[in-house]
C-alpha cells in the first residue's frame, strides 16, 4: 500500500490547498506541504538526531506546524505522541515518562509544564513557534530535496493516550496500516473526494482531531481547515466561506451551533451532511438540522479501533433514531456475552470488532493489551444491541450499566426519555448505591429555566419507563462537565 500520501498528491494536484488555518488564513498546497515535510525530516534528523522508532511528543494547540511535524516524522519512521495540554503536571509527567520521547515540541504557553518534567527523563526540548523554534528553523532552511520515506505499514505512526477514565491513561499504538484502512472505510461510507472540505476543531491530542476526518481527507487530496477550539459562530461562518461539504460534531456542539444567532442566516448549501458521534442525537435536534437542509449521519468509533467504525445512512436518521447504523466496509462486528458467546438480535451484549484498522496494542502495557484484544477481536467495553434489520444501537458503557432490584438499567435509554421533555436541554444519568434496591438512577439535568421540577420529570418518566428505570434522584445544574470532544464526563458526575 502507498504510505507516502503527500508525494502522490504533489504529483496529482500540486496546487490544491491541503491545510489552512481558519483564524489567520495561512494555507499550504499539497506541493508545499510535501516540501515542508521533507525539510522538517532533514531538520529533525540532522540537528536533533530523531530516527526510526523514536517518540516525539507535542504539547500544543491545533497549529499548521503540528501538521508539518506529523508528516516530517512519517518520513523518518518516528512516532508522534500528541499530549493533552489541558492535563495537570502529574498527568503530563505520566505520559512523558511512559513514552520516553527523544524530543518534545511545545508552545510557549506550556513552557512551565515542560520545564517541570521529572529530571529522570530528559528529552530535547524545542519550541514549536517563535524565536529559535521549529517553525523559525524550518523557514530558514533551503530546500534540501526529498528525504526517503522509511516507514512500513506495520510501524507505529502515532501513540494516542486515552482519557484515563479507568485509571492512568494508556497509549494506544496506531500504525500506518490502521490509518490507511480507516481512510478506505471512511471514504467508502462518506464518499470523500478531492473536492471535499471540512472545518476541524477537535484538538490533535484526540483521535477526532486527527483521524475522524483529517487523515482520510489528506489521503484523498481534500482540504482541511483547522481551528484551535470550538466556536459555534466561527465554525458556521468558516463552513460558509470555505464551502465546506461536511460538518463534524457531537450532539452538544451541534446543539450549540443550532442555537447560534448565525444559524438561520448562514448559507450552508455546500454541506452534504453532518457527521455526528459520541452519543445519540435528540430527534428534535436532527429535525432542526434537517430543516436547514443538512441531514445527520450518526456514527460510532473509538481511539483503539478505526476510529470510524459504524455509520448510519442519513435517510435513516429519524426512522432509526439512536442507531449507529452498520459496520463500515472492512469491519467485522459481533455482540457477545460475558463468556464471549455470540448473541442474537435484540440481545444486549458487548460489542467486539475485528479488522485491519485495529490498534497494535497499548504502549508498554501487555496486560491491558491482552485484556482488550483477544484472538484478534477488540473488546470495546460498549454494550450494544442489533435489531432484526441489522442496525446497531449503543446501549451504554459496560461499566456505566447499573443493576436496580436485579434489573439491568442502561443510562442512555433513560437519558433519551428525559431529553424528550421540552424543558430539558441536557441530561446525564448515573447509578448510585441504594439500601433497598442495590443501585438506583441519579439524573443530572440542565433545564431551560427554573420552572421544571423533579416531580414533573418523575411524572414524565412514569409515562415512558418501567419503574425500576426511573431515576430516584434529580440534581439540577447550570451545565454538565464535558471533555474536549464535547462528550459528557460521567466520572465527574459520579465524583459529585
Amino acid at each position: 500500500m502507498e504510505l507516502d500520501w503527500l508525494k502522490r498528491w504533489k504529483l496529482y494536484s500540486p496546487k490544491n490547498i491541503a491545510i489552512k488555518d481558519g483564524e489567520t488564513g495561512r494555507e499550504f498546497s499539497y506541493a508545499k506541504l510535501y516540501e515542508l515535510a521533507n525539510q522538517g525530516a532533514h531538520l529533525l534528523r540532522s540537528k536533533y538526531g530523531v530516527s526510526k522508532g523514536d517518540r516525539v511528543a507535542v504539547l500544543a494547540t491545533n497549529e499548521l506546524e503540528y501538521v508539518f511535524v506529523f508528516f516530517a516524522l512519517q518520513r523518518l519512521g518516528a512516532i508522534l505522541v500528541p499530549v493533552n495540554f489541558r492535563l495537570t503536571q502529574r498527568e503530563v509527567d505520566h505520559i512523558i515518562t511512559d513514552c520516553s520521547p527523544k524530543m518534545i515540541l511545545f508552545q510557549e504557553a506550556y513552557r512551565e509544564v515542560v520545564e517541570k518534567l521529572p529530571a529522570t527523563i530528559n528529552p530535547t526540548k524545542l519550541l514549536l513557534q517563535g524565536k529559535d523554534s521549529f517553525a523559525e528553523q524550518l523557514a530558514g532552511l533551503s530546500d534540501a530535496g526529498e528525504y526517503p520515506f522509511t516507514a512500513q505499514e506495520s510501524d507505529p505512526v502515532m501513540i494516542l493516550y486515552t482519557s484515563g477514565t479507568t485509571g492512568a491513561p494508556k497509549g494506544a499504538i496506531l500504525t500506518y496500516k490502521m490509518l490507511f484502512w480507516n481512510s478506505i472505510n471512511t471514504t467508502l461510507r462518506l464518499n470523500i473526494s478531492q473536492n471535499d472540505c471540512i472545518v476541524i476543531f477537535l484538538p490533535f491530542f484526540h483521535t477526532g482531531g486527527w483521524n475522524v476526518l483529517t487523515t482520510p481527507f489528506i489521503h484523498r487530496g481534500a482540504k482541511v481547515v483547522f481551528l484551535k477550539k470550538f466556536d459555534a459562530e466561527q465554525i458556521l461562518s468558516l463552513s460558509e466561506q470555505e464551502k465546506a461539504t461536511m460538518i463534524f460534531g457531537v450532539p452538544t456542539t451541534m446543539e450549540m451551533m443550532a442555537r447560534s444567532a448565525l444559524f438561520e442566516k448562514v448559507d450552508l448549501k455546500s454541506v452534504r451532511y453532518a457527521i455526528v458521534g459520541g452519543e445519540p442525537m435528540p430527534i428534535e435536534l436532527i429535525k432542526t438540522w434537517d430543516k436547514k437542509g443538512i441531514p445527520i449521519r450518526q456514527g460510532y468509533g473509538l481511539t483503539e479501533f478505526g476510529p470510524n467504525v459504524f455509520s448510519l445512512n442519513e435517510e435513516d436518521s429519524i426512522r432509526k433514531i439512536g442507531s449507529i447504523g452498520f459496520p463500515n466496509f472492512y469491519i467485522e462486528a459481533k455482540v457477545v456475552d460475558n463468556e464471549g458467546r455470540e448473541l442474537g438480535d435484540e440481545q444486549v451484549g458487548e460489542l467486539v470488532l475485528r479488522g485491519p484498522m485495529c490498534m497494535q496494542g497499548y504502549w508498554h502495557n501487555d496486560k491491558a493489551t491482552q485484556e482488550t484484544i483477544k484472538e484478534g477481536w477488540l473488546y470495546t467495553g460498549d454494550l450494544v444491541r442489533r435489531d432484526s434489520e441489522g442496525y446497531y444501537y449503543v446501549v451504554g458503557r459496560k461499566k456505566d450499566m447499573y443493576i436496580s432490584g436485579g434489573e439491568n438499567v442502561y443510562p442512555p435509554e433513560v437519558e433519551q426519555i428525559l431529553h424528550a421533555h421540552p424543558k430539558v436541554l441536557e441530561v446525564a444519568v448515573v447509578g448510585v448505591p441504594d439500601e433497598k434496591w442495590g443501585e438506583v438512577g441519579k439524573a443530572f439535568v440542565v433545564a431551560q429555566d427554573d420552572s421544571v421540577s423533579a416531580d414533573e420529570l418523575l411524572n414524565h418518566c412514569g409515562k415512558n419507563l418501567a419503574k425500576f428505570k426511573i431515576p430516584k434522584h434529580f440534581v439540577f445544574l447550570k451545565s454538565l462537565p464535558k471533555g474536549d470532544s464535547g462528550k459528557i464526563l460521567k466520572r465527574k458526575l459520579t465524583e459529585l
